[in-house]
């Protein structure tokens, strides 16, 4: 397998797309709880017929880049597939001693993100991107290969990992995490997401409230016909909750926060939203060590 993924990752990326759109489809059409779970989703956050139709295809699409970003030649620098709006947000707290957190919805290319961010910004402030690494021993060393770039370290979801992003913001880094990704059991609350409870993280302003690092948001958006990636880079459009009854009460409110920023970004552009993943399952482990 991982000589057939070296082997497709030096076909264009116009190429890996399309066929990842087939793809996209072939699991569509091959499998009834997949299509419902799409609909599903999709439904709750109100897309249309013609947009959901558009997100099978972008769902593969993001599959088929994949050899291409981590093996292929992504491998070298990506800063020309990539056009940045909004990246002198990122330009003003590079001159601070703050660290910077990074929020990124399952949505467009989020592995474009890290690449990106570290080629531009990584010398500057080094980012450290939280993931879940893989159950397939050859695809968690092929993930752990492939984004290993100067600029651009990883953090697993682990207590280690979350020690990891933690020291990374004290000496001034950027952290990246996927906030919109269920957590294990008792790292999460369960907030509204498009109207329906989703179990959601509290990771990400839990480092803001004790690292004081600002927060901002970023997504990459697939180009038509393999052109790259626009790159997106915006503030909140509300002030993140500092303060509560309890901690508990804290915490649900900036989880709502966080669900409410996430929901603003995927009405940008919902094809490239992710709508297949389980969002609204419940959790089933708990955070290793």
């Amino acid at each position: 397998m991982l000589s057939f993924i070296r082997w497709i990752s030096g076909l264009p990326l116009r190429l890996l797309q399309a066929l990842g759109a087939l793809l996209g489809w072939l699991a569509w059409l091959g499998s009834s709880s997949y299509r419902a779970l799409c609909r599903e989703n999709a439904q709750l956050a109100g897309l249309t017929p013609a947009q959901q139709r558009a997100a099978i295809g972008q769902a593969g699409r993001l599959v088929g880049e994949l050899p291409w970003l981590w093996l292929g030649r992504a491998a070298r620098p990506i800063g020309r597939w990539c056009q940045w709006q909004g990246a002198e947000l990122i330009e003003q707290h590079l001159q601070s001693g703050q660290g910077l957190v990074l929020l990124t919805p399952h949505m467009g290319s989020f592995e474009v993100c890290a690449q990106a961010y570290a080629e531009r910004f990584g010398d500057r402030k080094p980012v450290t991107v939280l993931y879940r690494p893989a159950r397939q021993p050859w695809l968690r060393e092929l993930e752990e290969t492939a984004r290993d770039r100067p600029g651009l370290a990883t953090a697993p979801a682990t207590l280690a990992g979350v020690r990891q992003m933690i020291r990374a913001l004290r000496k001034g880094g950027a952290v990246g995490l996927l906030p919109d990704q269920v957590p294990p059991e008792g790292m999460g609350v369960w907030a509204p997401f498009f109207g329906k409870p989703a179990y959601t993280m509290t990771l990400a302003t839990r480092l803001v409230l004790q690292t004081g690092a600002p927060l901002l948001l970023m997504w990459a958006e697939r180009r038509p016909a393999g052109r790259g990636w626009v790159l997106h880079v915006s503030a909140p459009t509300e002030p993140m909750p500092t303060e509560a009854a309890d901690d508990e009460a804290l915490q649900l409110a900036c989880a709502s926060f966080v669900n409410r920023e996430m929901e603003r970004l995927i009405r940008q552009c919902p094809p490239q939203y992710l709508w297949g993943y389980q969002r609204y399952r419940t959790p089933r482990d708990t955070l290793a060590t």
